[in-house]
């Protein structure tokens, strides 16, 4: 056990990242086994509380892919997907949005709420947040963000609410688009001006290596990651995520991490001490404060 001795010594390291932060818009990318392992799942949500409570503004955005995957199987709708992507025809999009913007929406914001936090659930079709149009007709009803306004998000945190979003968003005439959460937290991001983006993954971080642990890179500066990308060390569904990341630095995000959901408290870990957690993409590439 942590003595109290402990616990206060960390409390009061943690105050100049507090100092620092206080204020400041975090948009979470919220995914993988942080999302399916009860345990884990709870975890970050309590950590999302303890950030609005410590002065930040957290922005919460969830995929759902396994979620959905179950849902369109007890419905013997066969999930196809071509170059990563889920196609999308109109079934597959009235049950994407009914498990995406509907079940798993509101059973985080009941969890946030249980826990003593006060959330809000969205999708992008609220407040005109996500405006989206047909990527490529193969794919049916996968959207590709045109614009976002974020006045909603910001009346939410203005009023002490935590905004959970859901990647669903519309074209101008009110059609449904199932979006790629990575994305739209992205798109998100850069729109708000964000302190940080953080997405939780089922890896360690951006590594040299996938197989090997102790190839994971600290910090990483754009054009580092264009190198990795151009070289094939970051391949497959990395390279959609990594364009995302570069994408909310272009727009004015300071810094964006990847993360290691399987790890208890990676959020906390990230912001609030010197070593982080995961990989940090940055044009300045320093932990420091």
């Amino acid at each position: 056990d942590v003595s109290a001795a402990v616990r206060a010594q960390i409390l009061s390291e943690a105050l100049p990242y507090i100092q620092r932060f206080n204020g400041k818009t975090v948009v979470i990318k919220y995914g993988g086994a942080a999302m399916t392992d009860p345990k884990l799942k709870e975890l970050v949500l309590r950590d999302l509380i303890f950030l609005q409570c410590v002065g930040i503004r957290p922005i919460f955005v969830h995929g759902g892919g396994p979620e959905l995957n179950m849902w369109l199987t007890r419905l013997a709708i066969t999930p196809r997907f071509k170059n990563g992507l889920r196609v999308t025809d109109d079934e597959t999009m009235t049950v994407a949005e009914m498990v995406l913007a509907g079940g798993v929406n509101k059973q985080l914001v009941g969890m946030i709420n249980a826990l003593g936090g006060s959330a809000v659930g969205l999708c992008g079709k609220d407040g005109n947040l996500v405006t989206a149009e047909i990527r490529d007709p193969e794919l049916g009803r996968v959207g590709d963000i045109t614009a976002v306004d974020v006045r909603v998000l910001k009346t939410l945190t203005d009023q002490g609410y935590i905004p959970v979003i859901s990647s669903i968003g519309s074209d101008k005439l009110g059609g449904s688009y199932n979006i790629n959460a990575d994305t739209l937290a992205g798109s998100l991001a850069g729109a708000l001006k964000a302190e940080k983006l953080m997405l939780l993954t089922d890896i360690a971080g951006v590594m040299a290596d996938p197989a090997d642990p102790k190839s994971l890179f600290n910090e990483l500066t754009e054009a580092q990651i264009d190198d990795l990308i151009a070289d094939g060390t970051v391949s497959g569904g990395m390279v959609p995520k990594m364009r995302s990341c570069l994408e909310a630095l272009h727009d004015g995000v300071t810094a964006v991490h990847v993360l290691d959901g399987r790890k208890p408290h990676s959020l906390l870990l990230e912001i609030f001490t010197t070593e982080g957690s995961g990989t940090m993409i940055s044009n300045t590439a320093h932990k420091a404060l």
